[in-house]
């Protein structure tokens, strides 16, 4: 099966939701993207932004390609993605978005961001309870069941190996 399908399904989903999420929201928040002084402050931010991005890229490739889906509940994979930083957390496509918002919130020094990236992670910690797990059960069964016993939900877990 080819993933270039999944690909450009994962690149327009993120385009329109995480990109909403991360990007225009926050923009509305605090009015404007007007970078201060460069300082310690600015690339602290901008490199945690930067961190927070390569995790969500790298987990949209690994849904294309290994799970032949994507990121959206309404094309989802079609093989249970348990590779890449999925090893270490089960979400971790949400801590990215988050460390994108945090970055964000730390470049343009608000507190409104941080309060943001809070929010938006219980909103996501709802989503993945209510829908995203249930779903994982019934789609995949004893695969994921055996998977969520080994790998924290939100924590990540480095071990050897």
């Amino acid at each position: 099966m080819s993933a270039v399908g999944p690909l450009l399904k994962t690149l327009l989903f993120t385009f329109i939701v995480p990109s909403t999420v991360a990007v225009a929201i926050p923009r509305y928040l605090i009015g404007s993207f007007f970078l201060p002084a460069p300082d310690v402050l600015t690339i602290a931010g901008a490199f945690v932004t930067c961190i927070g991005a390569c995790i969500y890229l790298l987990c949209a490739w690994e849904f294309a390609v290994r799970g032949l889906g994507t990121p959206a509940p309404i094309a989802p994979t079609k093989f249970l993605v348990v590779s890449g930083l999925h090893r270490y957390v089960r979400n971790p496509m949400y801590m990215g978005v988050a460390l994108v918002i945090l970055g964000e919130a730390i470049l343009f020094r608000s507190l409104h961001l941080v309060e943001y990236a809070v929010t938006m992670l219980l909103i996501a910690h709802c989503f993945v309870i209510l829908y995203e797990e249930p779903t994982l059960r019934r789609q995949f069964g004893e695969s994921y069941e055996r998977y969520r016993r080994s790998v924290p939900r939100w924590i990540p877990r480095f071990k050897k190996g």
